[in-house]
């Protein structure tokens, strides 16, 4: 691997897409990261504009640090950058990925190298992987369950919000051998934001307010996501039932899922390998028995809360899992990355605590 570890223990950073949501999120946290240097910011429409203008409740941050006008992407000196965000609709992170100097280490919040086969990715995305030498080299991103090959990766395919919220309760408990991994489903609820910034109908505010919807039923792309993550502790391919939900509210992933017990556990016995597998994680929690999570338990962090309830029903178990979609499920996800990567303290810049109300 070609790539160099940042000067005088500084990165410095580019945010590629930084006019939408989760470009946004990443720059809030990295203004207060203690060892990073915003060094240029992209954005397609809005180059040419004060990052302030564009988002107003950071213009302030935007003065104190100094930060760059956003410019279009082929502007950017890539030579005085360490590090590379992006967040942009899928397809356009794998041609830039390819013609990114051997130096610049790549952290990417769209599902451009989320899948092992660019082939899934084809199948799921309807168009052909543009660069699947780089996938290759591409880790997934779930820093809990990748952090070792994080360490040494050139790029980095963060996960989707609705498999981190996922993921993270599952795979302990299939790796564990204590539930049925083809009895999983998922039922997730998402909040607007999940959807991105740019205008759409079903996103304005009569098509979602005072009601709740499910969409991409039996057909979402982040089924495959979390099914190829939980056939690798498996040990073997996993289908799974996974529907997401549109919630009235801005940030937030709830995700409930229900399990068939296996080998006669017991919903204890599964709080107990999750409590041990995370016992020294620094952003996930298990909760006490009978202890619900709720989204705003976690609004603004990069916190995910896990808790264990046996069902009415023998022999099954529910998993309830929440995270804010923009930090722990995007932009804060991949900072504690970013961190990894960089051999710096993997909390650093992200121990905001939740927002409440």
């Amino acid at each position: 691997m070609t790539t160099s570890s940042p000067s005088a223990n500084r990165v410095r950073v580019a945010v590629v897409g930084a006019s939408g949501y989760t470009g946004a999120e990443l720059v809030r946290l990295l203004v207060e990261h203690s060892a990073a240097d915003i060094v240029a910011m992209t954005a397609d429409r809005k180059a040419g504009q004060d990052f302030g203008a564009v988002f107003p409740h950071l213009a302030g941050a935007a003065r104190a640090h100094a930060l760059p006008p956003l410019q279009p992407v082929d502007a950017v000196d890539w030579q005085a950058v360490d590090v590379a965000f992006f967040g942009l609709p899928h397809g356009a992170a794998q041609p830039l990925a390819a013609s990114m100097p051997s130096h610049v280490r790549m952290i990417d919040l769209s599902p451009d190298f989320r899948f092992t086969d660019p082939a899934v990715y084809a199948e799921w995305y309807g168009q052909p992987h543009a660069a699947p030498q780089m996938q290759e080299q591409a880790v997934y991103g779930l820093t809990e369950w990748s952090r070792d090959r994080i360490r040494n990766a050139r790029l980095v395919g963060c996960p989707g919000c609705y498999p981190t919220a996922s993921l993270l309760p599952l795979l302990p408990v299939v790796e564990g051998g204590l539930i049925e991994a083809d009895d999983i489903v998922i039922d997730a609820k998402s909040g607007v934001s999940g959807a991105g910034r740019a205008a759409k109908e079903a996103s304005l505010f009569t098509e979602v307010a005072e009601g709740v919807h499910a969409y991409g039923v039996a057909s979402h792309r982040h089924a495959p996501e979390i099914e190829e993550q939980v056939s690798s502790v498996a040990g073997r391919p996993v289908l799974l039932n996974f529907t997401p939900h549109l919630m009235p509210m801005n940030r937030g992933i709830f995700a409930s899922i229900y399990v068939r017990l296996k080998g006669g556990a017991s919903a204890d016995d599964l709080r107990a390998r999750l409590a041990a597998r995370y016992a020294d994680e620094p952003f996930v929690r298990v909760l006490e028995p009978g202890v619900l999570p709720a989204t705003r338990h976690v609004r603004g962090s990069n916190h995910n809360l896990i808790a264990v309830f046996a069902d009415r029903v023998p022999g099954r178990a529910i998993l309830l899992s929440v995270i804010d979609n923009l930090v722990k499920g995007a932009s804060g996800q991949a900072i504690q990355n970013m961190n990894v990567a960089c051999q710096l303290p993997e909390t650093t810049g992200l121990t905001q605590q939740p927002l409440f109300p």
